[in-house]
């Protein structure tokens, strides 16, 4: 079937066989649900996922930039319906996935030495609104990956992909045991890693070198861990006035990413 007309590029990816019965709202082990047009969207083009169901209004589905295959696993539903299948007032726009979750990276595979794209490690951010827009900003400024520690970050979800806006499937997202090893292994590819704290006597600026940047940040209020910030080669701020205390973690990344992407290399 056609989304908006002949001329639209094909919507890529797997589709699996149908699972679950109507409204069970449940998805099966290893199965992420996905809402919202963007988020469904940039997952249903990425060859990397597995789909196996999509629930959509038929206006859901004439807001999608593409075909879907003509046995993709699709079974049409109200907005009312849709929202019992996704989180309380989460806006699904008319589209639900579920697919399957995307598969491991391993932190060797994203360390290119490409000093246009920086690392952001995300030590104890747990709040997955800001590790979906901190992907966000990843994506924009060209990151080569997130990196976050397993027991200390959120899982893939509706929440993060909406808020990543579709970022979730084009950022690589690294999860590792040891974050403290991991900066070590950093360091060893050729990454300058700097922490971003408030307590910092150098600007951001003043600490930015011309290579590789991997940019570590903590979570709001208590910050990075000690032990983190002693695996980083510098200690920089944000040059902010007196008027806030400190930014939120995910405003943080997106200037610090700008930051990056603007100095002289």
């Amino acid at each position: 079937m056609m989304a908006k007309g002949e001329r639209k590029r094909a919507l890529k990816g797997r589709a699996g066989r149908m699972k679950g019965g109507r409204g069970s709202g449940r998805a099966s082990t290893g199965s992420v649900r996905l809402w919202g047009r963007h988020a469904v969207e940039a997952a249903l083009k990425n060859p990397a996922r597995q789909h196996r169901k999509l629930w959509a209004t038929r206006e859901g589905i004439g807001s999608l930039d593409g075909e879907l295959p003509a046995d993709f696993p699709v079974e049409y539903a109200d907005a009312a319906d849709l929202a019992r299948l996704v989180a309380r007032d989460a806006p699904h726009q008319g589209l639900v996935l579920e697919c399957a979750a995307l598969e491991d990276v391993f932190l060797d595979e994203v360390m290119d030495g490409d000093a246009a794209r920086p690392l952001v490690v995300l030590d104890q951010v747990t709040d997955p609104h800001n590790v979906g827009a901190i992907l966000r900003s990843a994506a924009a400024f060209g990151a080569a990956a997130i990196v976050t520690q397993d027991r200390h970050a959120p899982p893939e979800s509706g929440v993060v992909a909406k808020s990543a806006s579709g970022a979730l499937e084009v950022v690589p997202w690294v999860r590792v045991v040891n974050l403290s090893r991991a900066l070590e292994e950093m360091a060893e590819a050729g990454y300058w890693r700097i922490g971003l704290t408030g307590h910092a006597e150098a600007t951001l600026a003043e600490a930015l070198p011309t290579g590789p940047v991997a940019l570590v940040l903590g979570a709001e209020g208590a910050g990075m861990r000690l032990n983190i910030e002693a695996h980083c080669d510098a200690l920089a701020k944000l040059p902010i006035t007196r008027a806030v205390e400190s930014l939120n973690v995910s405003n943080a990344a997106a200037i610090a990413l700008y930051a990056v992407a603007t100095r002289p290399i």
